[in-house]
């Protein structure tokens, strides 16, 4: 007798519909937390002041588009990773709330709406990815497409080099199409990765082996030498010609990540750490905001000097990054709450809805607050790991690793920066900072991952 399918019931993805009532419960207090706070605290609370239902319009369509994912993804990928999307859908609904917070306070009041439309495009771009990269192995044979598309963005991001007259002042990879600012890094890091994990995967062996010796190292052999240069070649371009010392560290971070990933040999990164080291020193006494930037993380905030207010005056200088401490500092363990803070204020800090997006989360809902967020990204980052142990193939485990590893070393810099534990840099935070390029990259990212994982499972069961 043969056995029946089973049921939409048995088939439909609980775990994820499950863990997504996390994130749906905490957007709706969050936005009802958001109006409260707006209200006349003056006032006894009562139904006349409570927060009209229509104001909780938006909560209810980011609500809803996730519903719309999650019956998509029990329809068509069942078998799929259950967990990254829920981890997705709360880091990109907190950047919605906290981009509705900053909006009024940053002269944008619609500043929420338009993060909120990022996001919906964003998951219309991740079920397009999902839908048509039926087969992840198009993407190897495509690789030196990629290259030349990763060295044309590059190529755009130098005519914004071009304009400004002052080499002694950092720049920023934006490009004007019409009414939208597009950052053509956040397509280049996937490039990027595409192109070195193809590469690495068809030579790897040959790489591995280093039958090349310069000194106590073994590298590849020359023929096998260019696209790595390539790729250092890349990051020095941002860091010494474009003058953006977040992308060069995130290019090279990748490099790195790549050519351990797919060698096996440390040697390989220690001598590529070393060349970065000669490279950085070159730069740091070639630019004087490079300079700059490695004074900010000297200035004692404590132990105020003439010298600390001297570089907190300058333009460009430290106070960015004091002001952001001084919020991090004021929110204590458990914060100010949701839209208690002042990022306009007291406590102004420029650019907080996007650089400086971490300080406004660190006033508003305190240590423990952060901690939580860091625990997320840990936690998307061991999913994507995960989904590139289980990949079938060494292209898809390189590919998978190096998508994961784009989130790591991102959240990295620009946490340490925002800590003044490095130089502050413009890259965005993913997910949580304000911008409509890094949302829609990270998107096809979380999309790419998805599919190397529901692939995977289709593999090993043989069946759809």
């Amino acid at each position: 007798m043969a056995m029946q399918a089973p049921g939409i019931f048995q088939r439909y993805r609980w775990k994820e519909f499950g863990l997504l009532i996390v994130p749906f419960l905490l957007f709706l207090l969050a936005m009802v937390q958001l109006l409260l706070a707006n209200t006349d605290l003056h006032s006894s609370l009562n139904a006349k002041n409570l927060p009209p239902v229509d104001d909780l319009i938006p909560v209810f369509g980011l609500v809803g588009a996730w519903l719309v994912i999650n019956v998509v993804m029990t329809i068509f990928f069942r078998k799929a990773d259950q967990v990254l999307l829920p981890l997705v859908a709360l880091l990109s609904g907190i950047g919605v709330m906290m981009a509705t917070r900053l909006g009024p306070d940053v002269g944008d009041p619609a500043l929420g709406s338009k993060q909120l439309t990022w996001v919906i495009l964003g998951l219309i771009i991740f079920m397009a990815t999902l839908f048509f990269l039926r087969n992840i192995h198009w993407l190897e044979r495509y690789k030196y497409t990629s290259a030349f598309f990763g060295i044309a963005l590059v190529c755009t991001t130098l005519v914004n080099t071009l304009r400004v007259r002052n080499f002694n002042s950092p720049t920023h990879d934006q490009l004007k199409l019409g009414p939208i600012d597009f950052q053509p890094s956040e397509l280049l890091k996937i490039c990027i990765v595409i192109f070195f994990a193809a590469y690495l995967y068809e030579n790897r062996e040959i790489i591995a082996q280093g039958s090349l010796r310069l000194g106590p190292f073994r590298l590849p052999p020359l023929r096998h030498l260019g696209p790595i240069a390539l790729m250092m070649l890349i990051a020095l371009l941002f860091f010494l010609v474009v003058r953006e010392l977040g992308l060069a560290l995130l290019i090279y971070g990748l490099f790195l990540c790549m050519l351990y990933l797919g060698s096996g040999k440390l040697t390989y990164v220690i001598s590529s750490l070393l060349i970065l080291l000669a490279l950085g020193f070159v730069g740091y006494n070639l630019f004087g905001y490079v300079q700059q930037r490695f004074s900010v993380v000297n200035v004692d905030v404590l132990n105020w000097s003439q010298q600390s207010e001297q570089l907190y005056d300058e333009p460009g200088g430290a106070f960015q990054v004091v002001q952001g401490l001084i919020a991090l500092c004021s929110g204590g363990i458990f914060g100010a709450g949701l839209g208690l803070g002042h990022p306009a204020g007291a406590n102004f800090v420029p650019v907080v809805q996007s650089d400086m997006v971490l300080t406004a989360l660190g006033e508003e809902l305190g240590l423990s607050g952060l901690f939580a967020i860091i625990g997320i990204y840990l936690l998307i980052v061991y999913r994507g790991y995960r989904i590139a142990i289980e990949a079938t193939d060494p292209f898809q485990q390189l590919l998978a690793a190096g998508l994961t590893s784009i989130f790591a070393i991102q959240t990295l810099i620009i946490s340490a920066g925002n800590l003044k534990f490095m130089p502050l840099t413009g890259i965005p935070l993913p997910f949580l900072s304000y911008g409509g390029s890094s949302i829609l990259a990270n998107f096809i990212i979380i999309g790419i991952l998805l599919r190397i994982s529901y692939n995977t499972a289709i593999e090993q069961s043989g069946t759809a």
